[in-house]
Order: structure tokens, then C-alpha cells, then sequence
């Protein structure tokens, strides 16, 4: 990477044609499911391996064009650098098994410092890692800026032996949220590829696929829920935790838009809309919709390593029994795709 003073950092004199270059790795466009973190029915939940390399494996074989681990939905605020570490190899020889060795693994490199931050983001690579997924430092909120913001992205970006996704979510990160300017600021870091938008603000989307092609700085949605409107705007596609519990549609909503498909694209955007309250309530119900959906029929009887690492609490009956009622409208659908025809079956 270049000296970090060799970067401009001031959007505003940034040229107002759209760029379109290519970085050294962009990140390839899709459906990414941000993989849940499996426990085992212990007192200390240790990671279960074996249950996440079957999972990981069929999410793949189900057509999701990437996947991310270590981001909320895996938990990383509640894993050590090791189980870090240990999750990524696992994904990386999962899709090595299926032939595949390249296909995408994105890895949650967030911490608060530059400098556990610059480790994590070695370590993931070193792990089988290709793309570090970074949300902004919020420990002390009072301190943070612009600068702030920009100077931790830059710095990271500067050491990081991985390209860096900007991860924009608002609702973990005390409420520190990536306006367009800064976002359109880091594009101009050869070593910051993407960013991914759980803000749930399309116009920001727009805003940055307005200026940057996306093998400059592509834009993903957090949510399956306005991926369409993300991709009439401009986005590469999306990061969307429903992918755990229903992969097959959540991909071939993607598929069906960019194979021009837009009346089967509406009517299963207004579906997966409503499915994913579910997902949107609680992460317990993610998980526990992974376990029932698809990890009881890959031999995993129990459901009792699907909830959340304590001190969250395990998922009650109503919860399940709400979960349920949002994710039925998906069921038969899911049933009734095949993987990813000619590469993939699932």
C-alpha cells in the first residue's frame, strides 16, 4: 500500500465524472449470507465446527454467490481471536472440499484500536480470508468525527494484506453512522473496495454508485428486504442474514433482476419482504430458522447450539412459534429451487 498522506481525503475535490477503474480485488457482485456462529449445548457454547462446515457447505451449494463470516450475525463481539481465526479456516477448507477454492469468504475484522483492528485483519488473511468487512470504531462517541472516521479506515486499510468493505450499521455502533461524503472520501483508497449498507438508506446508495463504478467502490444492501431498489440504484447486490434460513430464494432474487426477470423479481422481493420481519426482530430467530429449515436435515437434531452466546437468552416457544409464521410464506418456495444449475446442487 501507498504512504497513507498520499490519499486525498477531502470528497469535495473528487471529479465530478464517474469513476469506473478497477482496483487490484473488487468484490465480486451477488447474494452474501452472513453466516451464523453454531454452539455446541455446553456451558461455555463453544464453537461447533463440524455443524458450520455442513452449513457452510450447503449455503454454498445453494447458490449464495459469497459468504461472510465473523459480521453480527456470527456473533464477533462474543468470539475470541482464535474462534476467529478457526471459523474462517473452516469456511475456507469447506469450499476448498467442494472444488472451489477461490469462491468468496468475506471475514468481520472489526475491533476499536487501529491496532487489533490491523491484526484481525492479518490474522482473517491468513486464515483463507480474501475481503475484510470493517465497521467504524464507537467506544467513546463524544471523540468521533469525520476525521476520526476516515483516519481508522485509511490506517487499517493502509496495513491490511486484505481489501477492506466499509460496514455501515448504525444500530451496533452506538448509533456512529457513514454519511455518503465519507464513504465517497475512502473510495479513493485502492485498498477499500466496497461498502456494505444496513443503514437501510437507498439514497446513500445511489449517492456513491453515482460517482464510482462498482469495480471501484460497489455497494451492497444490509437487507434482502430493498435489494431491488438497491440494484434499480446501482448496488452489486446484498448482504442479508435471511440467506441462513432460506439461501435458495434470497440468490435467485438477485438472479431474477439481473437476468431482466423483473415481474418474478417484484413478486419475490414482496415475499422476502415479509419474511424477513422475522430476521429483523432478533438474531435468535435467525438462528433457530438456520436449525429448523436446513441443519435438522443435515443431522443436527438438537436446536439447543442455535441460540446467541451468553448473556443473550435462548429463543422462547412464542418466539419460535412468530418466527415460524413470518418465514412459512418462504417454505415452499425454497423447496421448490434447485442450487445453482450447471456449477452447484443442493
Amino acid at each position: 500500500m501507498a504512504p497513507f498522506s498520499k490519499y486525498n481525503r477531502n470528497s469535495k475535490t473528487m471529479a465530478s465524472q464517474k469513476i469506473t477503474t478497477s482496483k487490484a480485488k473488487p468484490l465480486p457482485p451477488g447474494v452474501y449470507t452472513p453466516v451464523i456462529t453454531i454452539y455446541d449445548n455446553t456451558p461455555t457454547q463453544q464453537v461447533d465446527l463440524d455443524a458450520m462446515y455442513k452449513h457452510c457447505q450447503y449455503l454454498v451449494n445453494a447458490g449464495c454467490h459469497g459468504l461472510v463470516y465473523l459480521g453480527t450475525n456470527g456473533e464477533l463481539a462474543m468470539l475470541n481471536h482464535q474462534e476467529r481465526i478457526d471459523i474462517v479456516k473452516m469456511a475456507r477448507k469447506a469450499v476448498t472440499d467442494l472444488g472451489i477454492p477461490d469462491y468468496p469468504i468475506l471475514a468481520g475484522i472489526s475491533a476499536q484500536s487501529v491496532a487489533e483492528t490491523i491484526q484481525l485483519a492479518k490474522e482473517a488473511g491468513e486464515a483463507g480470508a480474501a475481503w475484510g468487512l470493517l465497521l467504524p470504531p464507537s467506544y467513546w462517541t463524544k471523540a468521533i468525527n469525520p476525521k476520526v472516521l476516515e483516519g481508522y479506515y485509511r490506517d487499517v486499510a493502509d496495513a491490511s494484506p486484505i481489501p477492506i468493505v466499509i460496514y455501515n450499521y448504525p444500530g451496533v455502533v452506538s448509533g456512529v453512522d457513514l454519511d455518503s461524503d465519507i464513504i465517497c472520501a475512502l473510495a479513493s483508497h485502492p485498498n477499500i473496495v466496497a461498502a456494505k449498507l444496513t443503514c437501510g438508506q437507498v439514497g446513500k446508495a445511489i449517492r456513491v454508485t453515482s460517482r464510482y463504478g462498482p469495480q471501484h467502490m460497489a455497494v451492497y444492501a444490509g437487507s434482502a428486504d430493498y435489494l431491488v431498489p438497491s440494484l434499480v440504484g446501482g448496488a452489486s447486490g446484498c448482504v442479508v442474514g435471511m440467506g441462513n434460513v432460506f439461501p435458495k430464494t434470497v440468490s435467485r432474487l438477485y438472479d431474477y433482476y439481473k437476468a431482466g426477470r423483473l415481474n418474478e423479481a417484484a413478486a419475490l422481493q414482496e415475499k422476502i419482504s415479509v419474511a424477513e420481519a422475522a430476521c429483523k426482530k432478533s438474531l435468535n430467530s435467525t438462528k433457530w430458522g438456520a436449525w429448523y429449515y436446513i441443519l435438522r436435515n443435515l443431522g443436527i437434531e438438537s436446536d439447543a447450539g442455535f441460540a446467541m452466546r451468553k448473556p443473550y437468552l435462548s429463543p422462547g416457544e412464542e418466539q419460535k412459534k412468530s418466527a415460524l409464521a413470518a418465514f412459512s410464506i418462504l417454505e415452499d418456495i425454497e423447496k421448490s429451487m434447485q442450487g445453482r444449475e450447471g456449477i452447484f446442487k443442493a
